[in-house]
């Protein structure tokens, strides 16, 4: 059984055993796969056998205490030949590299998605909240009627800012009819003007908030309850000159109606009077 030769790295100290015909490959030129330290295999041979103690140097030191006494069996991959001059260098750092450096790098190198996640980290810090702005302004913007209804505090500041965007704070619509309802209505032929007829109505509001003025739907009957003629009627058209139709109809308010209808050119036995929002 030949003799086992082992040799130490002068970079890492990291203790390798070897073959003659590993080192015979380039003169002894080998590159530690730990470190990737380069030097010359021969040169630092050493030997682990256990010395007497009369054998032991002036410094009282054992070869094997100078270096870890891990033995790597992987010779092939751990101990690399140099490649000559003519030859492609092979992966990994030259010799002349400074290989402190590199095994600092990779040392340290799970500092690395730290700093990354700090990043990330300011700049979620940054984004939440101006998303958080974003979303409560949208919010604001679309529903600024509601908040102007539910929260009478707030419109000031509404108005103020929609002068700014150039939108515009206006009275809730009851789109659905909730708080508001026709007390009465009555259509009348007018007895002075042949052809004329008179829609008297009262328009209220249940609400604890302004409302907006709903539009009103007029249709004419027959006596077979068929559509003579529908007409719509804005807000100007029967809330009389007097009314702020911009601030709406106030809480528990009413709005009187009365309107004189041209229908000199149909024949009519019914009506019907709807209120909506277009």
């Amino acid at each position: 059984m030949p003799e086992e030769k082992y040799t130490r790295c002068p970079g890492c100290k990291t203790v390798f055993r070897v073959t003659s015909q590993q080192l015979a490959m380039r003169e002894g030129q080998v590159r530690c796969g730990h470190c990737k330290t380069v030097f010359d295999g021969n040169a630092a041979m050493i030997s682990l056998a256990p010395r007497a103690k009369d054998d032991e140097r002036d410094t009282g030191e054992d070869e094997a205490a100078l270096g870890p006494p891990t033995v790597t069996l992987r010779n092939a991959q751990a101990l690399e030949p140099v490649p000559r001059h003519d030859e492609a260098p092979a992966a990994g750092p030259a010799p002349d590299e400074d290989m402190t450096e590199i095994a600092y790098e990779e040392r340290f190198a799970w500092a690395n998605p730290r700093k990354k996640r700090r990043s990330w980290g300011a700049l979620y810090a940054i984004a939440i909240p101006l998303l958080l702005l974003l979303l409560v302004g949208q919010t604001l913007f679309h529903y600024r009627d509601a908040v102007a209804a539910y929260w009478p505090a707030a419109k000031p500041t509404l108005t103020r800012i929609c002068d700014v965007a150039g939108c515009a704070v206006r009275p809730l619509r009851d789109v659905a009819m909730s708080y508001l309802s026709i007390e009465s209505s009555d259509l009348q032929a007018d007895p002075a003007h042949k052809g004329l007829l008179i829609l008297t109505a009262n328009v209220r509001s249940h609400a604890l908030w302004p409302l907006a003025y709903p539009y009103l739907e007029l249709t004419l009957t027959d006596a077979n309850d068929e559509v003579v003629v529908r007409r719509a009627l804005g807000p100007a058209d029967y809330a009389g000159g007097t009314a702020d139709i911009g601030s709406g109809i106030a809480p528990n308010g009413e709005v009187p109606i009365k309107l004189f209808i041209d229908a000199s050119a149909t024949v009519q036995a019914g009506y019907r009077l709807y209120m909506f929002y277009p």
